[in-house]
Formats: structure tokens, C-alpha cells, sequence
């Protein structure tokens, strides 16, 4: 066998040893304090933020407290509507970041389950459906929140509440950011 073959078939036996595997899309989250969540996630559900569970509402002419503050004077919200928004809006918050916060608890505990070896099928069953029915506690409460925005407001400013926010089809204007609440 010549000197080339010889290194062509060296090459190709040690390849496999010193390939580079590609690392797993969740590589470096394996640090995470709450592996489940993101910093972002769990500062998001501390904060009672949106993340998109008022959806349905929102993008079904269901406003939500506030982007109708920050659109107030378009809107020409009364005093009387920026004092109720306001109001709901707080009321909101207090309740969001309270589910938000027994959520982050609920995932920090099925993660100490499989930290600590414990996960069995019971305990995840357990631990998954209590974050599952707080997911849906936190979702409603949003939801809910935009239903009483709504109740707040003339049915013209909702109409354009959903042109100001682009939802009429026309391309709308006012606010091109992300629903936060």
C-alpha cells in the first residue's frame, strides 16, 4: 500500500474519533436555576406580564389596560375610564405576578424532582398538572382582564383601539410593540 493510501485509511479511521458533535439545542441551559424556565420566563411571570395568554382577547377586539393607558389620549379616555383602567390594570398586576409566582414555585419543584431522583410517574403526573392548572389560572386571569377593559370602553374607542393597534387590516399605527398588558 502506498504512503497516500496508507494516510487516507489512518484519516478515516481516526475521523470518528476526534469529530466535533454538534451540541443539543438546550446546551448551557443545564445551569439554569429553574431549568424549564428562561431568566426572562421567570421575570415575566414574577411581573405578571402577558406572553401572549390574551391573545384570543386581544386580536378579537378585547383590549387590555395597558395599551389603552398608553394609547389613552387617542382613545380620549374620560377621567372617569383612565381611573377604572388604571384601577383594573393594578388590580391585574397584583394577581398576574401572584399566579406568576406560585407557576415559578411549581416548576422549581418538579425540577428538584428530577434533580434529586425522585421523579417517578406519579410525582411528574402531580407536579405537571398543578403548573398545568396554574398555566391555565394565569391565562383566565388575563383573559378576564381584557373582557373588563372592554366593559370600560365605548364601542367606538375599541374600534379604534384595533385600528390604532393595526388589528383592523388597514395596518394600523400606534403601537407596533409587543402585548405586555
Amino acid at each position: 500500500m502506498s504512503l497516500k493510501n496508507t494516510l487516507i485509511v489512518v484519516a478515516a479511521l481516526a475521523g470518528p474519533a476526534f469529530a466535533q458533535v454538534a451540541p443539543g439545542p438546550y446546551a448551557g441551559q443545564q445551569a439554569r436555576a429553574i431549568k424549564a424556565l428562561s431568566e426572562e420566563d421567570r421575570t415575566a411571570l414574577l411581573e405578571g406580564q402577558g406572553m401572549g395568554a390574551a391573545k384570543a382577547a386581544e386580536l378579537n377586539g378585547y383590549p387590555g389596560p395597558t395599551h389603552v393607558l398608553e394609547l389613552a389620549s387617542h382613545l380620549q379616555l374620560s377621567p372617569q375610564q383612565r381611573d377604572a383602567t388604571r384601577k383594573l390594570l393594578a388590580e391585574h398586576k397584583a394577581a398576574a405576578s401572584q399566579l406568576g409566582a406560585s407557576i415559578v414555585e411549581a416548576e422549581r419543584a418538579l425540577d428538584e424532582l428530577f434533580a434529586s431522583r425522585r421523579a417517578d410517574e406519579a410525582s411528574v403526573r402531580r407536579a405537571t398538572a398543578e403548573i398545568a392548572r396554574l398555566q391555565g389560572e394565569l391565562r383566565f386571569e388575563h383573559l378576564k382582564t381584557h373582557l373588563a377593559q372592554a366593559a370600560l370602553l365605548r364601542p367606538e374607542q375599541v374600534q379604534y383601539y384595533a385600528r390604532l393597534r393595526g388589528y383592523d387590516g388597514q395596518g394600523g399605527g400606534a403601537g407596533g410593540h409587543q402585548h405586555r398588558h
